[in-house]
């Protein structure tokens, strides 16, 4: 993304933090800071390298698919024990982590759903409640496959928040 005065921000989580300067109607990033920012770090740091070799595993011949599930098991264990205590990562509110780290957490858990369920029951709550939530079902709408040929869709929909 580039702003006005030319300045790229080529981070995702930098893009989130930047929208939320701008306007945070739900607090999501004004509280519990450096533990957002920790849960977002390991997020980045480890988990998203672990969960490629998991996902992708026969590109990784070092390692195999039940040691590279183990390896995303490991932070895994961490959110769930984290959401043991609390209904969200940092407390009992969505933050800014919990948004920045649904995706990667669903990536994980469709790779093989059944041990995800089975290992990480409060996790796999936590993951139903933003998977059907209203705001991933206006993020996620499906499309049809554009072809050559055809016009494209104009996508003009904007998410409000209901009041």
């Amino acid at each position: 993304m580039q702003l006005q005065d030319g300045t790229v921000i080529d981070e995702s989580i930098d893009v989130m933090k930047w929208a939320l300067a701008q306007s945070d109607p739900d607090c999501w990033y004004t509280d519990k800071i450096v533990e957002q920012n920790s849960l977002i770090a390991l997020n980045d740091d480890e988990y998203k390298k672990r969960l490629d070799m998991y996902k992708y595993h026969e590109r990784f011949p070092e390692g195999s698919y039940d040691e590279f599930q183990n390896a995303v098991g490991e932070i895994l264990k961490t959110y769930e024990s984290i959401l043991s205590k609390s209904s969200y990562l940092c407390g009992d509110k969505v933050t800014l982590a919990d948004m920045a780290l649904f995706p990667f957490i669903r990536q994980g858990a469709h790779v093989d759903l059944v041990w995800f369920n089975a290992q990480f029951p409060i996790l796999s709550k936590w993951l139903k409640i933003f998977k059907e939530s209203e705001l991933f079902g206006i993020i996620m709408k499906k499309y049809a496959v554009w072809k050559t040929g055809e016009n494209g869709i104009l996508i003009q929909e904007c998410y409000t928040r209901n009041e």
